[in-house]
């Protein structure tokens, strides 16, 4: 599938996000980073929320490098007090959030075997705790200023496939997957939109040195369908279109964005390789 240009400009309609403010966790690095500046190309001010204060100035600088409005807000997902003081500081400087993208994540290669308990608890609350406890803020505030809004989980094929090697995150994003189609039907009378998007193979320059020590970039390409990773940007303009008036009647949907890659069969398997060897090679 041919690699898309590098755009001269956002991919919906200038000012689609004029007005509005999003929140951007774990914004300032990788596809987060991606998708913060993918809503301030069309408007948004984006807060760029993360527990660093490097990788918040990161985000930022590049929001700003494209024209658009950002702050940085300290945030710790798996507090609700902090996640509620984000939110209070966004509000001062820019106004009502009526856009979360809920992306902050951590994750590790482990056999399930050896994974520790603190270990499960640090993926399980981040990724499930977190995206609950800010989904709920957001809610909260929007009905109590009767605005609508839009809520997007990133999760990952493996919530739907399972994840050798990746259990505490597999289930961790198969319950954000479970919590989207939940909050979808609770939330909507409400004009809350609860989408999320599973993102396939998008290396970037701040991928975890644990996730890019079992990758091998050559090889890559040729195992995916398409012939190619994603561009980071290719997901940020999947989080925008999902949060925008255009899909004013899509809630509870989990778009994939992986070329095709979680789908892929073949008639001649290769060989299996049990997850231990292939984390010890």
């Amino acid at each position: 599938m041919p690699i898309p240009a590098a755009p001269a400009g956002p991919m919906l309609p200038p000012g689609t996000y004029d007005g509005q403010v999003a929140l951007v966790t774990g914004g300032g690095t990788g596809l987060g980073k991606a998708i913060a500046v993918e809503f301030a190309r069309l408007g948004a001010s984006v807060a760029v929320a993360s527990r660093s204060e490097e990788h918040r100035a990161a985000g930022v600088a590049a929001i700003e490098a494209v024209g658009g409005k950002a702050m940085g807000v300290e945030l710790d997902v798996r507090e609700p007090e902090s996640v509620a003081g984000a939110f209070d500081a966004i509000e001062v400087a820019f106004g009502t959030v009526t856009v979360l993208v809920n992306n902050a994540a951590a994750n590790f290669p482990v056999a399930a075997a050896d994974l520790s308990p603190n270990g499960w608890r640090a993926v399980e609350r981040i990724v499930l705790d977190g995206t609950f406890f800010c989904s709920k803020e957001l809610h909260r505030r929007l009905t109590e200023a009767g605005l609508p809004g839009s809520i997007v989980n990133i999760v990952s094929t493996a919530a739907q496939s399972g994840g050798p090697g990746m259990a505490h995150s597999a289930a961790a994003k198969a319950g954000v997957v479970s919590l989207t189609k939940t909050l979808a039907v609770e939330w909507a009378p409400d004009g809350v939109r609860v989408n999320a998007i599973a993102p396939g193979l998008f290396p970037h320059d701040d991928m975890p040195e644990a996730i890019r020590a079992v990758r091998d970039e050559n090889l890559d390409a040729t195992r995916q369908p398409a012939g190619r990773a994603g561009q980071p940007r290719e997901l940020g303009w999947a989080a925008t279109y999902l949060c925008s008036a255009y899909a004013s009647f899509i809630t509870g949907h989990v778009l994939v964005v992986d070329g095709g890659n979680w789908l892929r069969r073949d008639f001649a398997m290769p060989p299996f390789t049990p997850i231990k060897e292939q984390l010890s090679q």
